[in-house]
């Protein structure tokens, strides 16, 4: 009888370590593009919960019940940074009560520390509009960007969960291989934007243009998060008689009717751009949201 309860005990125990690996972490996203890193290189290694998608505008999100939860059950955030959450983001750690993801820790990941920041203000003041202390936080748009912090997200998450170590480090290799052979046809297929002059609602793509060599001219905003006004389209109506745009550009949350506005008076074409993964029906990943960018772009300039 011993011997028979001992047999079972083991059989037992092997059941356990033949078990397949599971995700053994939860992990809070607060944008789209990070949300699809993720899943680069995560896999099936980690639960991942995406806060937002790509038509919402993340400087004003709620902390609702279920992010709070989210963000209670996980084991690591990993957001952009440089302030572009600041207005929900601490709100959502503090109701969280989870000691494990609060700023300072390894379960707190700023994808914005891992790269150099452009447009960074000399001060800043309420007169300036919706300006970020600490730079443009809209890294995402450069996959020079995305390939910095896909290295550190991987060391990450090793460090966070090193039973898992290795496989994130395999899926870092693949994702990284693809990844830069992807940034070089991307740089040879836009080669024909460079130069181009754009207006654009709000200065979102200031990493895309500058990687791509696009040149604003104008921002539809009068001040950084005002809304577009009339009178401020029309100097910049003014302002294309001298230094014409070819393209008024939105993304995928702003409200068309400004940009439609602008294009029917200086008579180019207004494109919009998805700012993330899922940000329209071509964008389903970090890949096929880079093509699309760049599609949308050729396409509105032939």
């Amino acid at each position: 009888m011993i011997r028979k309860i001992m047999m079972l005990g083991l059989a037992s125990l092997a059941a356990v370590w033949m078990t397949p690996a599971r995700a053994d972490i939860n992990v809070l996203a607060c944008e789209a593009e990070w949300g699809a890193l993720l899943k680069e290189i995560a896999g099936g290694e980690a639960r991942v919960y995406v806060a937002t998608t790509a038509l919402q505008d993340v400087h004003h999100i709620q902390a609702r019940p279920s992010l709070i939860a989210a963000a209670r059950r996980a084991d690591l955030v990993v957001c952009t940074g440089a302030e572009l959450d600041i207005g929900w983001l601490p709100l959502l750690m503090r109701e969280s009560g989870n000691d494990r993801i609060q700023p300072g820790g390894p379960g707190y990941f700023e994808a914005a520390r891992f790269v150099r920041l452009l447009e960074v203000p000399s001060s800043v003041d309420r007169s300036q509009g919706d300006i970020h202390p600490e730079g443009n936080p809209h890294i995402q748009t450069d996959p020079r960007n995305i390939a910095v912090v896909a290295k550190a997200l991987t060391e990450r998450l090793a460090q966070i969960d090193a039973a898992h170590a290795q496989r994130y480090q395999e899926r870092y290799q693949k994702f990284a291989e693809r990844w830069q052979k992807a940034i070089a046809e991307w740089e040879a297929k836009a080669a024909p934007l460079k130069g181009l002059r754009v207006v654009e609602h709000h200065n979102a793509f200031r990493y895309l243009f500058s990687w791509l060599g696009i040149v604003p001219v104008g921002y539809l905003e009068p001040k950084p998060g005002l809304e577009p006004s009339t009178g401020h389209m029309s100097e910049l109506l003014e302002q294309q008689k001298a230094n014409p745009a070819k393209l008024v550009v939105r993304t995928s949350y702003n409200d068309p009717r400004a940009s439609q506005w602008f294009s029917e008076r200086a008579n180019i074409p207004p494109v919009m751009l998805p700012f993330g993964p899922g940000g329209d029906e071509a964008s389903k990943d970090l890949f096929t949201w880079f093509d699309d960018l760049i599609t949308l772009l050729l396409q509105a300039v032939k």
